[in-house]
């Protein structure tokens, strides 16, 4: 397969263009022929023109590439490495969301030939690829695994706003369902992976590798918001705190904040359905997920307190929050925190004004039924700082308290303007 794809006697497909999946098209089709598929027809036609819809990528990454971007699947057939990189979101109950994955795999099965690869990039539990993506591609394809076709699993590392940690520079773990697909499928992804790969011994192991990075991440911060609800009790700053024991050489830096989006807000609810399937309840990943998920509402409530510490009028008091995509510097509002935020200051009856130049305000309704405002009042109670987007970093105090007069409060979720907030009512995690 390797030699196939090296000569171009065959062509790369890649299954979903999004985060994932449009990076990962682009460079291989630097050094050879790829396949573009993305359900969204829209999509399509905004990347045939060089234009990346989730803003990634710019326009001068999309010329002199051997690339053919479509929206028919049977064009897949033309290719026999297909990797798939479409979302695993949760559902409503926090239970993993495997319906784009098992599309895709209906998908690829339906134009699958023997010798052909499937590789996964999506983030899943452990066994996933093989308990429930396998037996779909045969009962498609009519082929028998892993005679006719084989599978491997290469998790995804894209760190959405990163312009220095990229695709070929971060180190890429692979591996395959037996050892001559194993080293088919890393030699593959050496064509574009600078920073090397790790060959995983086994596909299980690859999986569980990706699901406990983010999960690792999830715990930590979880710890650090604990923290921080603790310390405001205490009336010291958590920063503070932070700096002083970071001085230790060896004090792992993790910061409070709001955890969404679409890995570390979501990953480890994978790893605790697959620990209830077999019997076992995790303990400190679901106390932390709980930590985690309740901070928007944490926050929210500390505005209000600040707020009618001033003596004014919660009901109808106004609020303006900046930011509401899931981090700083991406147009990407997928499981943002940050509505939760909203939504209990609303519940406050408080009036809440939303600022975000990087989200899409279309998007922004239709997901989340929230007007974006398209300019800023001059008469807020409270600001909250949000998310903290390189052009808010810029702003100084003076032009906070233009729109936020008398003694307005200033929350500052991630503590990046701490020590130049005097006037203002300040609060932090």
């Amino acid at each position: 397969m390797y030699e196939k794809i090296k000569n171009k006697k065959t062509k790369i497909s890649v299954i979903g263009l999004g985060y994932v999946g449009l990076p990962i098209a682009i460079e291989f089709s630097k050094h050879v022929p790829v396949i573009g598929f993305d359900i969204k027809e829209e999509r399509i036609e905004l990347m045939k023109k060089g234009i990346d819809p989730s803003k990634e990528v710019d326009s001068s990454a999309f010329q002199n590439l051997d690339l053919e971007f479509t929206a028919y699947p049977e064009r897949l057939k033309d290719a026999a490495f297909h990797i798939i990189a479409v979302p695993t979101p949760i559902d409503e109950h926090n239970l993993p969301d495997l319906s784009p994955l098992l599309g895709a795999c209906h998908s690829v099965g339906k134009i699958l030939k023997k010798g052909d690869y499937v590789v996964f990039e999506s983030t899943v539990y452990p066994g996933c690829t093989e308990e429930d993506c396998v037996p779909v591609l045969e009962q498609e394809s009519g082929l028998k695994f892993p005679v006719d076709f084989k599978v491997g699993f290469s998790p995804e590392r894209i760190n959405p706003g990163d312009k220095v940690n990229t695709l070929t520079t971060i180190k890429k773990i692979t591996s395959g369902c037996d050892a001559e697909s194993a080293e088919n499928i890393a030699k593959v992804y050496e064509l574009i992976i600078k920073a090397g790969v790790h060959r995983a011994s086994c596909i299980k192991v690859a999986e569980a590798a990706k699901i406990i990075e983010n999960t690792q991440r999830d715990v930590n911060i979880a710890l650090m918001n604990e923290l921080s609800i603790l310390f405001n009790k205490l009336g010291i700053n958590t920063y503070d705190v932070l700096e002083a024991a970071g001085t230790k050489w060896n004090f792992l830096k993790f910061f409070p904040g709001l955890v969404g989006g679409h890995c570390i807000g979501v990953d480890p609810y994978y790893l605790v359905h697959k620990a209830k399937e077999i019997g076992y309840h995790t303990q400190i990943i679901t106390a932390g997920r709980f930590v985690n998920d309740s901070m928007g509402g944490y926050v929210a409530k500390q505005t209000v307190k600040k707020i009618a510490a001033q003596d004014k009028n919660i009901r109808n008091a106004k609020v303006l929050v900046m930011g509401i995509t899931f981090k700083e510097n991406v147009s990407d509002i997928r499981n943002s925190k940050v509505v939760d935020l909203i939504r209990e200051l609303e519940s406050y009856k408080l009036l809440v004004d939303v600022i975000d130049y990087h989200a899409d305000a279309k998007e922004v309704e239709h997901e989340y039924n929230l007007k974006l405002a398209t300019k800023v009042d001059n008469d807020y109670d409270a600001i909250v700082v949000a998310v903290n987007h390189s052009d808010y970093q810029k702003l100084d105090e003076n032009y906070f308290k233009s729109i936020c007069p008398g003694r307005g409060v200033f929350i500052d979720v991630k503590g990046i303007f701490k020590g130049k907030i005097n006037d203002l009512v300040y609060w932090s995690l």
